[in-house]
């Protein structure tokens, strides 16, 4: 499968996102603006105090106990109204993002499972994790500081005008050695920053499937291959990173250079006024504070661009995911149960080389149909198919008589459900868990549920019985356990149809039989598409179909195999005589 990154939104489509949210929350936003403005005009009377001060002592004035008082109680309002901004800022952002999160979710959880197998699990991850996580961060620091010092910088130059029109022209000549500065860094920061957003996606993808596929990666003598990959990218990671380092370096020299410039023209600017008796020694003093205390929101807001593009890169990715167009709702979803129809249906992972060959199959509501076969023979491919989680190549797939291209996603997971051996187990109660499956379900239809896949036994051993917390940091469960808890799900779904690809593979040997009751008791009733882990479960099947090698070879009833003394039968002799062959 060719590997496809989710996209990434366009500067505009994330600007316009952004504004978005920024309406839905403008109460608190505007709380926030006003707040940084006080927080700015609080800001421009310690510097404005020292130059008076300056001035009455050259006066001899007795006292400068007045300007002192303004000076403490400018400090006092500014850290009350700081704190103003930040909560408020608080209240418009976490929602915001909150809101960003689920939308994220909400439209990867609605995506097509090809596509999230073409983009790779570690792009997602990093997109929920990381990115959102980057996104946060700007939310809580970055932004309070870029506005803080947005509106610091536009007082303390007004301030510097007010004093003297000449001082604030001189604190101007600064400006043009800033832009210069930023016209250098921005275009070779924004690429490397986008660069390694995406790096750090492929870097989370080997390290997820280094860690998934351990085992299977020990047992193949492959380690040492996944650690180079693993290796390599950490390498390019690291690369970036630091070249990202150097140029941020080069740019705070051109800043350094362009705070002299601005101080040192103040100065002179103010040497000769003084000079020229046109301003007081005060008003100088104050202006050079004020030019001074610009340094810091000048080369937080210059820093702030380095933060601002990884934010905006980790925010582009996120907006990208929602600017995923959802599936349309082209026909009415069937109300009556009819076939489960594969015409002519055939696969290739890669043009060239079919894991499927052409294949047609039936299965009418409520039989039971079980594949056998090698490993490799295309099991699972054709399972996927029927379940609409993958596009044949070749042919159609249908759902009492509607082509599944014209039905949504969600009318066919509702009418079509898959158990496969990899359950996960969501972190949270046992009631929790079942709910997955059906909205507001009462206890009765929870423990009806259980019982009927013979987990009411272990369940109502549990501490807190449906309320226990099962998964991370809960009552830890085997294999079986989880999936009885899976199988327990489609029986509360009520599906047309069940797919089980080797829902029993996990069980053990002491577990098999009782996974396997389970396993018949969720797909009793519906139309049932049998993956065979154990050929226990296909001897019970309404009609096997045996593949090898991608083709159908035979068909018929457990009995009708036996007789035709071919590839089923070579398969059940061997199973037979505890020679268990390789099915999975």
């Amino acid at each position: 499968m060719t590997h496809e990154l989710l996209p990434i939104a366009s500067w505009r489509e994330t600007s316009r996102f952004a504004r978005t949210l920024a309406l839905r929350h403008r109460g608190p936003l505007a709380g926030a603006a006003v707040s940084f403005v006080l927080v700015g005009l609080c800001s421009l009377v310690p510097p404005w105090m020292l130059g008076r001060i300056v001035d009455a002592v050259a006066a001899g004035e007795a006292s400068i106990a007045p300007y002192a008082a303004a000076i403490a109680v400018s400090a006092v309002l500014g850290a009350l109204f700081t704190a103003a901004s930040v909560a408020f800022l608080a209240r418009a952002g976490e929602p915001a993002l909150a809101e960003l999160r689920e939308e994220v979710l909400d439209t990867a959880l609605h995506l097509d499972a090809q596509r999230l197998e073409a983009a790779g699990t570690g792009d997602l991850v990093s997109r929920v994790g990381d990115d959102a996580g980057t996104v946060a961060d700007s939310l809580g620091e970055i932004v309070p500081l870029l506005a803080n010092s947005v509106v610091m910088i536009g007082f303390t130059a007004a301030g510097m005008f007010a004093l003297d029109w000449r001082l604030g022209l001189a604190g101007l000549a600064a400006a043009p050695f800033y832009v210069l500065g930023l016209r250098w860094y921005l275009p070779r920061s924004g690429p490397l920053y986008r660069e390694e957003r995406i790096v750090q996606g492929e870097l989370t993808e080997s390290l997820v499937g280094g860690l998934n596929g351990a085992a299977t990666l020990r047992a193949l003598g492959h380690e040492d291959r996944q650690t180079e990959i693993i290796d390599a990218r950490s390498a390019r990671a690291r690369d970036l990173s630091l070249t990202v380092f150097r140029l941020l370096t080069r740019f705070f020299a051109r800043s350094n250079r362009a705070e002299l410039i601005g101080l040192g023209a103040v100065l002179a600017t103010g040497f000769l006024l003084v000079r020229a008796d046109a301003v007081t020694i005060g008003a100088v003093t104050a202006a050079a504070l004020y030019f001074h205390r610009l340094f810091n929101p000048i080369g937080a807001l210059l820093s702030v661009f380095d933060t601002l593009q990884s934010a905006g890169a980790a925010l582009a990715r996120l907006v990208g995911v929602t600017r995923i167009p959802r599936p349309p709702r082209q026909a009415a979803a069937p109300t009556e149960p009819g076939p489960l129809v594969l015409d002519s249906v055939s696969h290739s992972y890669t043009p060239g080389r079919p894991v499927l060959a052409t294949t047609s199959l039936t299965i009418a509501p409520g039989e039971r149909i079980a594949l056998v076969g090698a490993s490799g023979a295309g099991k699972t491919t054709l399972g996927a198919i029927a379940r609409g989680v993958l596009t044949p190549t070749g042919g159609t797939v249908s759902l009492a008589g509607r082509p599944y291209e014209t039905l949504h996603p969600g009318d066919i997971r509702t009418r079509v459900a898959l158990v496969s051996q990899d359950v996960h187990v969501f972190a949270g109660t046992l009631r929790d868990a079942l709910a997955l499956a059906v909205t507001d379900p009462d206890d009765a239809q929870l423990l009806a549920a259980l019982r009927a896949v013979g987990a009411d036994g272990w369940t109502a051993a549990l501490p807190d019985g449906l309320d226990t917390r099962i998964g991370d940091g809960g009552q830890p469960l085997t294999p079986a356990q989880a999936q009885q808890i899976a199988l327990a799900r489609v029986v509360l779904a009520d599906p047309w149809f069940v797919i089980l690809d080797e829902a029993t593979a996990e069980a053990g040997s002491a577990g098999a039989r009782d996974l396997e009751k389970a396993a018949l008791a969720a797909s009793d009733g519906r139309g049932a598409l049998v993956i065979a882990h154990r050929l226990t479960q296909a001897e019970a099947a309404d009609r096997i179909l045996v593949l090898h090698e991608g083709t159908v070879v035979e068909q018929g009833t457990h009995t009708e195999l036996l007789a035709l003394g071919g590839r089923y039968t070579e398969l059940w002799q061997a199973w037979s005589s505890g020679a268990e062959p390789h099915l999975v």
